[in-house]
Order: structure tokens, then C-alpha cells, then sequence
């Protein structure tokens, strides 16, 4: 039997600044709950789990696209790495967890490398009825930046797109979980190509 796994929302400490969103956010655990799924055996992952995944991105697109463009990049690579540290290490999703892990980490040290030094580093929250915040603080990119620092983000994004198209398939139908998640992180390219 495949295992049991949860995923908890982690709070974020009082005095975080609040970044005013301008629409409500959708397909997130509330902040501090804790969301079930059984795997079944014999196929690759679950359909509700890809859904929260897939869901995930989608709000995280909603959630760092009410940010000051300065904060988008990094606010992405964080809500990658949130999602990552939520996927256990042994389950089927071990792969996307190392892809998302990857790819938030080169785009946190891009937004560093590029950071807008007269800007502070800020955290972000949504309240609401789906409440979001973010992990950590966010590094501003300078405005002269920018363009390019959501270039090479888009750029990341695209190879961890690639990478899970190109992951082989197994009997359990692991492609199309793949195709779906890769799907998502293709919306979230549009935020930085909007920018």
C-alpha cells in the first residue's frame, strides 16, 4: 500500500508585511491546515494530489501576481520551495519535489543576485477566506532588472516544464500527472512574461 501522506500549511510569524492583493485566492489549504490523501496502489501518484499541485500553482500565480513586479520572482521561487518541502520524499512525487526544489532555489539566487538594494526584503500575506503568507522574506529585484531577472526565470520554469514532459512514463500513468503539474508551471510563465 502506497503511503499516507499530509500536507500542512505553515503560518506565517505576526509583523509580516501585507501586501494588498486585488482578487481573492483559490485552491489553497487554509493557513494551518493540514489536507489528507490516500494513494492508490498499483498506479502512479493520485488524481487529488496532482490537483492540489496543479491547484497550488495556479494560486500561487493569483498570489505573487498582486506583488509589486519587484517581488514577483522571488515570491515564485518561494511558493516553489513551499510546495516542495510539502511532498514526501518517498512517494511518487519524490521527482517533482527535486524539480521544484531546483528550480526555486536558482530563482531565489537569481532575485538576490539582482536585488533592489533600496527596497527591504518583505514578507507577503493574503487574508481572506483562503489565507496565504509567505515562508520567508521576499528580495526585491531592481526595477532596471527586472526584464531580464523574469527572462531567465521564465527560462527555469521552462526547463523544469521540459523536464517533467520528457520524465518516462511508467505503467501507472505517471506522463499525464507530469503533463498536468507541467502544464501548471507553464501558467506561471505568463506572470513573468506579463511583467
Amino acid at each position: 500500500m502506497k503511503p499516507l501522506f499530509q500536507l500542512s500549511i505553515a503560518t506565517l510569524s505576526a509583523g509580516a508585511l501585507a501586501f494588498p492583493l486585488s482578487a481573492p485566492l483559490q485552491a489553497q489549504a487554509p493557513v494551518g491546515a493540514v489536507v489528507t490523501l490516500v494513494m492508490p496502489a498499483g498506479d502512479f501518484g493520485s488524481t487529488k494530489f496532482t490537483d492540489l499541485l496543479v491547484n497550488t500553482l495556479g494560486a500561487a500565480r493569483g498570489f505573487c501576481g498582486a506583488l509589486d513586479k519587484s517581488y514577483q520572482v522571488d515570491c515564485l521561487a518561494e511558493r516553489l520551495g513551499r510546495m516542495a518541502s510539502d511532498i514526501p520524499e518517498d512517494s511518487d512525487y519524490a521527482e517533482v519535489k527535486q524539480m521544484l526544489d531546483n528550480a526555486s532555489r536558482e530563482m531565489e539566487q537569481l532575485a538576490r543576485s539582482n536585488r533592489d538594494s533600496g527596497k527591504p526584503r518583505a514578507s507577503a500575506s493574503a487574508g481572506g477566506s483562503l489565507p496565504q503568507a509567505t515562508t520567508r522574506p521576499l528580495t526585491p529585484v531592481s526595477a532596471g532588472s527586472i526584464a531580464s531577472v523574469n527572462e531567465q526565470a521564465a527560462a527555469i520554469l521552462d526547463r523544469t516544464q521540459t523536464m517533467l514532459l520528457r520524465s518516462p512514463d511508467d505503467e501507472g500513468g505517471k506522463s499525464l500527472h507530469y503533463a498536468r503539474i507541467a502544464d501548471a508551471i507553464g501558467s506561471n510563465k505568463t506572470l513573468l512574461r506579463s511583467a
